[in-house]
């Protein structure tokens, strides 16, 4: 039986105070790395927000309907890598022949969303916390969205510190993920608000 949790408070939740990325931390190789550019963060979080809805809404009926009458849940993670995959390979040549632009800016990262642990992660965390259908796409969708806010967000501040005498020592990456656990901890500080478990 999954817990009644109203969809206002997942979405909220799945946002900003269990946001995948900053409260969790899956996600965040993609997410340092196209953060540089607000346009291909963009493309990439919206990309993102696709898989994540698709990938919790294939996977829960898979979870339910086989995996668990025939007691084969020992290959969730098997089945959900593989659903992930077809998933980015049609959102691939999807956006190959909408936005040759964006997919080229994109390069290896729009691929790599197979290996992004984000994605895994909200799936399991929808098998975990035993979420019904509906929960499991207002979650992936929460999900996603939190994943693109906080990258398009870092991407614009990104730029304003390119431009910022920042000390020679913490150029780049430094200040890249010292700027990341602020974002954590300006997210996290919503979790007196809401929390989902």
């Amino acid at each position: 039986m999954s817990p009644v949790i109203d969809p206002l408070t997942l979405i909220f939740a799945s946002i900003f105070t269990s946001n995948i990325l900053l409260a969790n931390f899956l996600g965040t190789c993609s997410f340092i790395a196209i953060s540089k550019d607000v346009n291909s963060a963009n493309g990439l979080g919206i990309a993102v927000i696709v898989v994540l809805v698709l990938s919790s809404v294939i996977s829960w009926p898979l979870l339910h309907f086989i995996l668990l009458p025939l007691n084969m849940i020992y290959l969730d993670l098997f089945v959900y890598i593989i659903v992930i995959a077809a998933v980015v390979q049609a959102l691939e040549m999807i956006i190959e022949r909408a936005s040759p632009a964006l997919y080229m800016s994109l390069g290896i990262y729009l691929p790599l969303i197979v290996a992004n642990c984000a994605i895994l992660g909200v799936v399991l965390f929808m098998e975990i916390r035993n979420y019904d259908f509906f929960q499991a796409a207002v979650f992936g969708f929460g999900s996603g969205v939190g994943w693109w806010l906080a990258i398009v967000a870092m991407a614009a501040m990104r730029k304003k510190i390119d431009k910022a005498p920042v000390p020679a020592g913490l150029q780049g990456p430094g200040i890249t993920l010292i700027t990341m656990g602020f974002m954590a901890m300006a997210f996290v500080g919503f979790s007196g608000i809401l929390r989902v478990q």
